[in-house]
This record gives structure tokens, C-alpha cells and sequence, in this order.
């Protein structure tokens, strides 16, 4: 489905000077294995963003500390293509003559549209994307079986598509990658309030890359699956942060043998988790699974800004408000 969208949407894009969109990239429980099964299925993708023609993407590390993590904006150049000699006369120059290849191309430039000032703004992507996505959905196959409606969202386009079997939910996030590396910035939010030229940095492909390795190295009947599909659908009810599970869950893959997730240990398997889980919410410590880790797969490419940092404590809240460390202990 998303091959076909990205196709579709790249050819109603050629001729404009809006961001090239890459193959979707799919990521979170639906793509790694342990979707709940009560839930309607959500499938998570993001969409790799490249600049256009005569445009530069740069990033910059947003320092507000408000916000948690790294966050980044993009900023948006246009580029200089003054004539050269070997590039002919009719070579037009995005930075000194914007007038002149508005008037020839009859199209916009990219800071003309999605960005806010020089940045590229998340709220104006995801509206153009599901702008698109509506003009265009009556050219894809799948449009004769399937009634597709876009959910409300500001930083992504959310899709439900249903047919007389039943339905699911593809939720499309944008990002721009880090170099060559699996680590983008992203239309993710941060809070209620995530300011528009605000990308946060992402480690979802990256931790679907882990769990896909991870599949290929363990016992074919491992069962590191079922244990976080079984705790997903519990904390999701006591509110609990699925995503610290999945953490522990992840740093026992990459320390504990892989013989001992065979399902004959499943019930110490999950012991072990919520032994851990306990563990670190006592202790109001838990560290963020990929960034600062040195021991990773070599699967999977970090920049190494995000290889050398400082882990994030994903628990540095409950630390800072003991009410909440209370109420998690509780719920615990």
C-alpha cells in the first residue's frame, strides 16, 4: 500500500520543489512482532524526506530544555547553480534569481511552502501530505476495495482504511535521515505543544532493525515476542509506559544468551522483565536503549553524535516528581 501511495504521490510531485519522497520505511509493534491482539492494528511508517532540486536541507540541534531529548529544526537553503561553462547558459540559480525560476517553472520554492521562515515546518508537511494523499487515493488499486478516511493529526497523516472484513490504522510520520546512518528526525511529537519547526530525533527504524536481527539470531521459537505482546496488552490498561517495557525488553536481548528465550523459559523470561521493571522504577532509572549504546549490532549504523551521547534516563520524571514515582510503583 505505502509503495503504491509514495509512487503515486512522487509523480504528482515531479516538476515542483517539494521534498522527494523515499520508499516508507515500516517501524513499532506491528512491523517487530508484538502487536497486542485486541487492538486494531496501527502500522507506523515514516517516509524518508530528500531536498528537492536547487534546495539544501541542514540540521540544527535545538537547545531549548523544555523539551526532552534531542530535537532538532531543518533548515531549508536554496542553493547557488549561477552559470557556469560547463553547465550551459540556461542553468538557473535557485539563491540569486528566485524570481526568475518562479517565472519559468510557474511553481513555488520549497521555503515558499512548508517552511516557517527558513525551516521546514512539520504542521505544513503533514497537510500537504494528506492533501496528496486525498487528491491522489482514487488512482490506487487498493481504492476499489477499501474506503479510506484521514483521521485528525497535525504532525502526521493517520489513515483508517476498512472494507467489509474489518480495518486498520497506517499512521505516517516524515523524517529526514542522519547521513547514511538509521537514525532520522521526525514529525514525532514531543507534548501537547511541540513547536512546528521542532523534529525530535527518532530511533524507531533502528530498534525495528534490532528486533529483526534479533529474529534472525535467536532460537526459531524464541519467546521474546509473546512476552512483550502479553505485557503490551496488560500495561496498556494500568497506563503504563509500553515503550520502558520494550527498553528492558531490548536490553535483555543484547545481554541475556538467546538459548534462554526459548519458550520452555517463557515464565522466567517474564519474571526476569518485571523483575527488572521493578528494579529500575525503584530506583527511578532506566537508560535509553540506543542512544550511547557501543555495544549494538553492526546492523545497525549510528552517527556518531548519537553513538558517543549521553543516554537519556527514561524514567528522569519519576525522578523529579515523587507523586508520580508513587502512582508508578502503585500501578507496578
Amino acid at each position: 500500500l505505502m509503495d503504491n501511495f509514495i509512487t503515486v504521490l512522487r509523480r504528482a510531485s515531479n516538476g515542483t520543489f517539494f521534498p522527494v519522497l523515499q520508499r516508507a520505511i515500516g517501524f513499532g509493534s506491528a512491523f517487530e512482532g508484538w502487536t497486542a491482539r485486541e487492538e486494531e492494528v496501527v502500522y507506523r511508517v515514516l517516509v524518508p524526506m530528500t531536498r528537492p532540486q536547487g534546495h539544501t536541507f541542514h540540521r540544527s540541534c535545538d537547545t531549548d530544555e523544555q523539551w526532552p531529548g534531542r530535537n532538532f529544526r531543518v533548515r531549508v537553503d536554496l542553493d547557488c547553480s549561477c552559470p557556469r561553462e560547463q553547465q550551459g547558459e540556461n542553468m538557473l540559480c535557485f539563491l540569486h534569481s528566485p524570481e526568475e525560476v518562479r517565472r519559468r517553472t510557474r511553481q513555488p520554492n520549497l521555503r515558499d511552502t512548508l517552511c516557517t521562515g527558513s525551516y521546514l515546518d512539520v504542521q505544513k508537511t503533514a497537510r500537504w501530505f494528506c492533501q496528496t494523499v486525498r487528491a491522489k487515493w482514487w488512482r490506487l488499486p487498493q481504492s476499489r476495495s477499501w474506503h479510506l478516511v484521514l483521521l485528525p493529526s497535525k504532525r502526521s497523516c493517520k489513515l483508517r482504511l476498512t472494507n467489509d472484513e474489518g480495518s486498520f490504522q497506517v499512521k505516517v510520520l516524515f523524517g529526514v535521515r542522519q547521513g547514511i546512518s538509521d537514525i532520522f528526525v521526525s514529525s514525532r511529537p514531543q507534548g501537547a505543544h511541540t513547536p512546528s519547526t521542532m523534529w525530535p530525533e527518532t530511533y524507531a527504524v533502528a530498534e525495528t532493525l534490532f528486533f529483526r536481527h534479533m529474529a534472525r539470531q535467536a532460537p526459531q521459537d524464541s519467546s521474546h515476542l509473546k512476552c512483550l505482546q502479553l505485557l503490551a496488552g496488560v500495561l496498556a490498561r494500568k497506563d503504563f509506559s509500553i515503550y520502558c517495557m520494550k527498553t528492558i525488553v531490548m536490553r535483555l536481548l543484547n545481554t541475556v544468551p538467546l538459548t534462554q528465550w526459548h519458550r520452555r523459559y517463557f515464565v522466567l523470561q517474564l519474571s526476569d522483565i518485571l523483575e527488572q521493571l521493578r528494579v529500575s522504577l525503584e530506583e527511578k532509572h532506566l537508560l535509553h536503549f540506543i542512544v550511547g549504546n557501543q555495544r549494538l549490532p553492526e546492523v545497525i549504523s549510528l552517527p556518531p553524535a548519537v553513538r558517543m551521547a549521553e543516554p537519556q534516563n527514561l524514567f528522569h520524571g519519576l525522578a523529579q516528581d515523587p507523586a508520580a514515582h508513587s502512582e508508578a510503583m502503585e500501578a507496578y
